[in-house]
């Protein structure tokens, strides 16, 4: 009996593998040449923040002084914080969304949706220079996950389901963010 289980369980990731490289591939196959560069890659990208002069490294010691438990945990181990308990998750300011460790510029308010995940979503990145993508395979799941390319923090995982014109969905973790109000937002 242990040895079906295993059997199955080997079956449905292989079979889970299989979906996620078909999507990929779908996903490709739709995204327009001029847009290519900005479409969602499925490739692995390799852990590289040389190209960005203003990198910023720290010790898990510095890392702890300067963020709480909760920002720690999530950025630095990856976690995650716990569905519809972010600041941010229903948050409807206008505005620029930063790393919560470094300050990039990461999401703004006018790419942000209500995915009904109960983490923020946003359907693009201000720029996709400023994050950095690659696989995650943890917790026995085949996933994308989002880190800026600033620090390194683990921001979050984006999805194939979001909205058109990317069908993206960039789920972030409230804790890795901080909000920069727009001028007309400060004013109020």
């Amino acid at each position: 009996m242990a040895q079906t289980t295993k059997y199955h369980a080997k079956w449905l990731a292989a079979l889970f593998l299989l979906g996620s490289i078909a999507a990929c591939q779908s996903t490709a196959s739709r995204t327009e040449a001029s847009t290519a560069d900005q479409a969602f890659s499925c490739q692995i990208k390799p852990e590289n923040r040389e190209d960005m002069p203003d990198k910023v490294i720290k010790t898990d010691e510095e890392w702890k002084s300067k963020l709480t438990p909760l920002q720690f945990e999530v950025t630095r181990n990856k976690g995650t914080e716990r569905a519809f308990t972010g600041k941010y998750y229903n948050h409807k300011g206008k505005g620029i969304y930063t790393c919560a460790c470094c300050g990039n510029e990461l999401f703004t308010s006018n790419e942000k949706y209500d995915s009904g995940t109960g983490w923020p979503s946003f359907w693009k990145p201000v720029d996709n220079d400023k994050i950095e993508i690659k696989k995650d395979f943890s917790y026995g799941m085949t996933r994308v996950e989002v880190l800026c390319k600033r620090c390194g923090a683990h921001l979050g995982h984006v999805f194939e389901d979001g909205p058109e014109p990317t069908g993206l969905r960039y789920c972030i973790n409230s804790v890795s963010l901080d909000f920069e109000a727009a001028n007309a937002e400060k004013e109020k």
